[in-house]
């Protein structure tokens, strides 16, 4: 969704809550299909970098080279660390009930200090015209993104701007 999109919409709330729960669906079910059929431990790591491999062309061609957003301003979450992480879980445990609650409360927890060293400098507070702003949010500012109103004006009630 847009949270993972926009570097200034990378927030404390929505992106460390909504992005893992969606995000983990494909890889562990993949993980499953592989671990049942053939008892290899590597299926959540190689969806997500499938993912992660078609999220990155996605954003190249569609954000670099068609609207000409810099890539330092929407680039993909990583999340290698967090499906090598329930890999591990599953490969040592042997058990899903247990790489669900264990592996999948891991997945979580991991998805914000595994992407913070990407996304702090675009946190530095900067002033700006008068107005205390991160390099993220001026960022969102000079590269507008196409919206209707009512979008916006929804998204403008949280912390989000």
């Amino acid at each position: 969704g847009d949270w993972d999109f926009w570097a200034d919409w990378k927030d404390r709330r929505l992106w460390v809550t909504v992005y893992p729960i969606v995000m983990i669906t494909f890889p562990a079910a993949v993980q499953a299909v592989i671990w049942e059929r053939m008892r290899l431990p590597w299926g959540a790591t190689v969806c997500i970098l499938g993912i992660l491999f078609g999220e990155w062309v996605n954003r190249y061609f569609n954000f670099w080279m068609w609207t000409y957003f810099p890539i330092n301003f929407v680039f993909p979450t990583a999340a290698v660390h967090m499906a090598i992480f329930l890999d591990v879980v599953l490969m040592l445990s042997g058990s899903f009930l247990f790489t669900a609650v264990i592996g999948g409360l891991g997945w979580g927890l991991l998805m914000y200090p595994g992407n913070w060293p990407i996304i702090a400098p675009l946190h530095v507070p900067v002033e700006y015209n008068g107005m205390l702003m991160s390099i993220a949010d001026i960022q969102g500012y000079h590269y507008v993104r196409t919206g209707t109103p009512e979008y916006i004006r929804m998204v403008e009630k949280g912390t989000l701007r």
